[in-house]
């Protein structure tokens, strides 16, 4: 690709747009050689954040090209290191925050489209997410949509896109990293006017992790955390609703996609997050038991959709670990 040569950086500069003109001269040049390097990656940031008018074709383009070079072309082929992950991090937020929609797409794009990819990179876009509920800021709290401290629906669906991106075509998990994450959210957020899809995506993303801290085999996560069809039918509204639709609707169905591990699988399991780790070079945190027996309503209160969590392990107390059951006994104490 002879990018550099193909346009004139300094006349879009100037100009202070990007032209579906010069889209085109973009792509005629990849597509010629379908190769781009690390300075002509660096230079569509560049161009990106300089200048303040991008026509429509400009985000496609962008996404696309950047995603070939850090995960076809940047090496290893088809994986992310720690080392690129942070390149990337670096130029689309190098203060920690993603200003733009296309750079928040960019980075789902990666992750969705590589093999494998550090956890810390999913955690990374997860955490964009949490800033635009708990803060109202970046590219998903823009004019009117600018609210802070409510879950809505196009946030739900957000959290659903990055944790299919990051568990690929296996059956990783939700870790420890991104259960923290989703923690945080409702915590910063119980009793707001919440969309009616986020306690099923929080106790379904939890639940997933209780299951396989109990020694069961994950299924994918589109189908440990698939949206339920009575959530679209239903028409009582409310938290005590969903919730009751949940225990005796969703969650019951989910549940039949589990199934306990035997030694065997679970040392086959290891060695897959061993191999994850090694390629990516950052370790893959799982969600221990105790971990999750002492994040629950370690504040001293317990959050509605907590509860909800809490009524799904107690209904089905003998298939998770005794750290768990523990807890749930502890807690009930307690009240």
């Amino acid at each position: 690709m002879s990018l550099l040569a193909a346009i004139s950086v300094d006349d879009i500069l100037e100009r202070g747009a990007v032209t579906d003109a010069d889209v085109a001269q973009i792509r005629r040049s990849y597509y010629a050689d379908g190769v781009i390097d690390q300075r002509e990656a660096e230079t569509l940031f560049a161009i990106h954040r300089a200048v303040a008018v991008h026509d429509q074709g400009w985000t496609d383009c962008f996404v696309e090209m950047l995603t070939d070079y850090v995960v076809q072309q940047a090496k290893p082929e088809g994986y992310l290191t720690v080392e690129n992950a942070e390149w990337l991090a670096n130029l689309i937020a190098p203060n920690g925050r993603i200003e733009t929609r296309a750079e928040l797409e960019l980075l789902i794009n990666v992750l969705d489209k590589a093999r494998w990819s550090p956890l810390s990179l999913a955690a990374f876009a997860l955490d964009q997410v949490r800033r635009a509920v708990v803060e109202g800021t970046g590219p998903m709290r823009s004019g009117k949509h600018a609210v802070a401290g409510v879950v809505t629906e196009a946030d739900v669906e957000m959290l659903k896109r990055i944790l299919y991106a990051y568990g690929g075509d296996g059956s990783l998990a939700v870790t420890r990293a991104e259960a923290e994450i989703l923690f945080e959210i409702d915590a910063a957020t119980d009793g707001a006017d919440n969309a009616e899809s986020w306690p099923d995506l929080f106790v379904k993303g939890i639940a997933n992790c209780v299951m396989a801290a109990s020694g069961y085999a994950a299924p994918s996560r589109e189908q440990a955390l698939a949206r339920e069809a009575w959530l679209e039918k239903r028409g009582e509204t409310g938290v005590g609703a969903i919730v009751a639709g949940m225990l005796t609707g969703g969650l019951s169905a989910v549940l039949a996609a589990y199934r306990a591990q035997s030694p065997e699988e679970r040392a086959i399991a290891a060695l897959e997050r061993q191999k994850i780790e090694i390629v990516t070079a950052e370790e893959v945190t799982v969600a221990e038991a105790q971990w999750l027996a002492d994040h629950i309503g370690r504040d001293g209160n317990v959050s509605r959709n907590e509860q909800a969590l809490l009524d799904f392990i107690t209904a089905n107390s003998s298939k998770v670990a005794p750290a768990l059951q523990d807890m749930v006994g502890r807690i009930v104490k307690a009240a």
